[in-house]
């Protein structure tokens, strides 16, 4: 069975690449053999008020993946860490570093006392801070298609930007992919090296009419698309997820099996609260996508 992939990791660099964005790399247990695979994820545990590294449950003897979330679930809750979902920015075998990259909700310089507990966490972040990480596991790696020969499509908001930059990295050279991204405002637009043909329009929610939503999906059906795709990578706000989605299927006719989508975030819900219909719903058309996809 395979053991859980828990440690503790500790902040060894900090810094703001845009008002929004703070990147911060950490050290720790188990990151000299890392598994590294594009868009990887893994979560992240956050210390309660008063703790000065997350609490975590006992080691099991027999390293079993769901007597070890039994075992955080039986921790009092004012003292159980907050776990989020989280991309890899970038792994340094050498320096044996991962880097993840937080967005900042909210006003640049504002204060976060709104904000969520990892936003809170990223806006003080200092060298020697203490998380924990939850995975990666190899065995959960998606193979996804970037050695295609036929055009990519990558579309998210600045959730995604993450993983779309590791997708970007991961390209090849003579790769050829359009990349729609949802941003705040022009100061957000960061670099994306890459080796392949890649095109990035930037959409501003800025300069959309005050209280618009769904301006990434205007871009995209604005956009002048590949027409036949070979892949598309959707991510973002689960709502603006589906709604491209259908567009991509329903008036593009883009076969659904090439679609991989996931919905990182949900408007006014955290990861702690319950999945809703929405969310359900599709958790079953992922997963039929990627058997039909095969």
């Amino acid at each position: 069975m395979t053991a859980v992939p828990v440690a503790l990791i500790h902040v060894t660099d900090v810094r703001r690449i845009t008002p929004r964005m703070v990147r911060v790399a950490f050290a720790g247990d188990g990151l000299d053999a890392f598994p590294t695979w594009p868009d990887q994820q893994l979560k992240l545990l956050f210390p309660k008020p008063g703790q000065r590294a997350p609490r975590l449950p006992e080691k099991t003897a027999d390293g079993d993946v769901m007597r070890w979330y039994q075992e955080f679930l039986a921790i009092p809750e004012d003292e159980r860490p907050w776990m989020r979902s989280y991309t890899v920015r970038s792994y340094d075998p050498g320096r044996r570093e991962i880097t993840v990259d937080f967005v900042l909700h909210g006003a640049p310089g504002a204060a976060p006392a709104q904000a969520g507990p990892a936003t809170r966490w990223a806006a003080t972040a200092s060298v020697g801070d203490t998380l924990a990480r939850y995975g990666p596991a190899a065995e959960y790696a998606r193979p996804l298609p970037l050695d295609t020969p036929g055009p990519i499509l990558l579309a998210g908001d600045e959730t995604a930007l993450p993983a779309i930059g590791s997708l970007a990295a991961a390209l090849p050279a003579g790769a050829r992919a359009v990349a729609c991204i949802e941003i705040a405002d022009a100061a957000e637009e960061q670099p994306l090296p890459t080796r392949a043909d890649l095109t990035v329009h930037w959409v501003h929610r800025d300069r959309a009419p005050a209280g618009r939503t769904g301006v990434l999906l205007d871009a995209v059906r604005a956009a002048v698309l590949p027409e036949d795709p070979a892949f598309v990578w959707l991510a973002g706000e689960a709502g603006a997820v589906r709604a491209l989605r259908r567009h991509l299927t329903g008036e593009r006719g883009i076969a659904k099996h090439r679609i991989d989508f996931t919905g990182y975030w949900r408007r006014s819900l955290t990861q702690d609260d319950a999945p809703t219909e929405d969310d359900l719903a599709e958790a079953r058309e992922k997963a039929a996508a990627w058997e039909q996809g095969g």
